[in-house]
């Protein structure tokens, strides 16, 4: 199974989780330091908060599309750039509490879209290397997010 997913940088996310478990009828899969998921079955939706600043308005962080594989990923991967697609593929990334695969594309107003597979759970929101992946509200992500 296949589902969009929306990452969201949220300025109280015990608020936003009390909100969005309401709204969708499901408590968080995942519930971390300053982050939650939620693995929403109808609609098919990975939902993703990551704590802000107190006070800011809450704002997109990425979209993605959550596959089943790493087999998935590299088949998108092959076929964006086919496309004429700009991709960044990151192979065993751990952010976002997750081991994952996944491809980066842009769209043309500049919004970053994964495709990925989670692997296995990690210890860590953010990398610890320059990456597009899991911005801390003190430093958005320029290109991208992930989760």
């Amino acid at each position: 199974m296949s589902r969009v997913q929306l990452a969201l940088h949220v300025p109280d996310l015990e608020a936003a989780i009390a909100f969005y478990s309401k709204l969708f009828g499901t408590q968080p899969a995942k519930l971390r330091d300053g982050y939650a998921n939620f693995a929403i079955a109808q609609p098919p939706l990975k939902l993703v908060l990551i704590q802000g600043k107190p006070g800011e308005d809450t704002r997109m962080d990425h979209l993605g599309v959550e596959v089943e594989s790493s087999e998935a990923v590299h088949a998108a991967a092959t076929r964006l750039a086919e496309q004429g697609l700009a991709t960044d593929v990151e192979n065993d990334t751990a952010c976002c509490y997750a081991v994952q695969d996944k491809v980066w594309v842009h769209g043309p107003g500049r919004e970053p879209w994964e495709v990925y597979v989670v692997k296995a759970d990690a210890d860590t929101l953010a990398k610890q290397k320059e990456s597009t992946c899991c911005a801390t509200a003190a430093q958005p992500a320029a290109a991208g997010g992930c989760c």
